[in-house]
């Protein structure tokens, strides 16, 4: 039997500076940054995982991952770095290797959804007039159900700041209207803006890390320019997680960068503990509810912000329901659902089913009849593609904001309350050009 040595190649020193930040001297080559990734046995990817990645890079084979397809294979859920007993930060690496991808080669619409955000302020570029349209259009179809209600656009001073999720502006209308449903029960000042108003980070996805940084600052500028007091972080993990990546180089650039905000978490709990909103449990008796822990809002976030949401949700899903039950394993050792790090979006649906296998074992161990997320790329990939690669198992997706809104006893707002709402909104949208009575709905 004859061996072959592997030489050491020459690495860019650019590449070898970003490296060096991780001491991949300490890996002690136990494997168990591979015997926890889903990755690990990906049809077309045999003879690949984790650990083989890292020793390839330290060997200085740089090109022959970028050229590869595990980077984009890799969800970012951290469960690597997590179980390493060293604690290399493995999906900083991977992302990295997405960032050395020249941005031609980056797999399916990911590239162009980044560009287009950066660009004209959404990953789909849906045009200013179509969204305030769109806008206008829906909350004249809400105020049918809750009088006085309006989607109020670049407001100044208001509380509370929201960023819409351009699959719902442009096909998932309805999808919108959990939210304002619990903003109207709370009688929340709330704003969205006009321009610039994605919540997704598709930059994060692709290792843009100036696309990061500029979609950060243009949140912070808005929040500036309008004396916004908080705003509500992004519900997609890539949107939540990316924007406090992006905010964290803007504040170290410049401190009078910080702005506040408040996790959705939070600020559900907030809005049900202080008796702002009311809920009614009775309307989902009889059926038994789990919940999945996003990986970007608890291991990621935790591991590099120092705070990971897991209680706070599972706390909200008691007020909603009698019958939760957790998956097993939960919390930071739960499984991902093969949706992050741009799979969901990305062409690669046979891989990401392979991901989130673990995924639906645990909610058919689970024996619920719905899953509950906290992330809109987590609801599309369980509710969408998982159950048309397993197919013996039923169940419901919802998202926890949806959930409150279902369980909401809603209650009309005073008449007084009503007629100067609708005064404002005919003025908002006459000042934006919207002809309100031109709107079907």
């Amino acid at each position: 039997m004859s061996t072959v040595a592997v030489i050491p190649k020459n690495m860019d020193p650019e590449v070898r500076k970003f490296l060096d930040k991780f001491d991949f001297s300490a890996c002690m080559i136990c494997g168990t940054c591979s015997n926890g990734c889903p990755i690990t046995g990906t049809p077309g990817m045999e003879g690949w995982d984790t650990r083989k990645v890292m020793r390839m890079l330290s060997f200085g084979m740089v090109q022959e991952v970028v050229d590869s397809n595990f980077p984009w294979f890799c969800t970012n859920c951290g469960r690597c770095a997590y179980s390493c007993p060293m604690g290399i930060d493995i999906p900083a690496v991977m992302a990295h290797m997405k960032n050395l991808r020249p941005r031609d080669k980056v797999p399916g619409s990911l590239h162009q959804g980044a560009q287009n955000n950066l660009d004209t302020g959404n990953n789909l570029a849906i045009s200013r007039e179509d969204y305030l349209a769109g806008m206008a259009d829906l909350g004249q179809e809400l105020a049918e159900e809750c009088p006085g209600f309006y989607v109020p656009i670049d407001k100044k001073g208001a509380d509370i700041l929201f960023f819409p999720n351009s699959k719902e502006v442009y096909g998932d209308f309805e999808d919108q209207f959990w939210w304002w449903k619990v903003f109207y029960a709370a009688k929340e000042d709330w704003t969205v803006p006009s321009e610039g108003w994605e919540a997704v980070d598709w930059a994060l996805f692709t290792g843009n890390y100036e696309g990061n940084r500029r979609l950060a600052k243009r949140k912070i500028d808005f929040m500036k320019e309008f004396e916004i007091k908080r705003m509500i972080m992004p519900d997609c993990g890539g949107g939540s997680y990316g924007c406090r990546k992006g905010m964290e180089t803007c504040v170290m650039e410049d401190p009078n960068n910080e702005v506040g905000f408040i996790y959705l978490y939070d600020y559900l709990l907030q809005l049900i503990r202080d008796g702002r909103i009311k809920l009614d449990k009775s309307v989902n008796a009889g059926k038994r509810f789990t919940f999945h822990d996003s990986c970007k809002h608890g291991r990621e976030l935790e591991r590099h912000f120092g705070k990971g949401y897991y209680e706070e949700a599972r706390w909200i899903l008691r007020q909603c329901v009698d019958d939760f039950v957790d998956m097993q394993p939960n919390r930071q050792l739960n499984y991902c659902c093969g949706a992050g790090g741009g799979m969901w979006p990305a062409p690669f649906d046979d891989e990401s089913a392979w991901h989130g296998r673990h995924k639906y074992e645990q909610i058919r161990r689970s024996g619920a009849d719905v899953v509950v997320v906290g992330c809109s790329n987590c609801r599309d990939q369980i509710m969408k593609r998982l159950p048309k690669y397993y197919t013996d198992y039923k169940y419901e997706v919802k998202y926890l904001w949806q959930l409150v809104a279902e369980t909401l006893v809603l209650e009309p707002w005073p008449e007084d309350m009503i007629t100067a709402a609708e005064a404002r909104a005919r003025e908002q949208w006459e000042r934006f050009g919207v002809d309100l009575s031109a709107l079907e709905y």
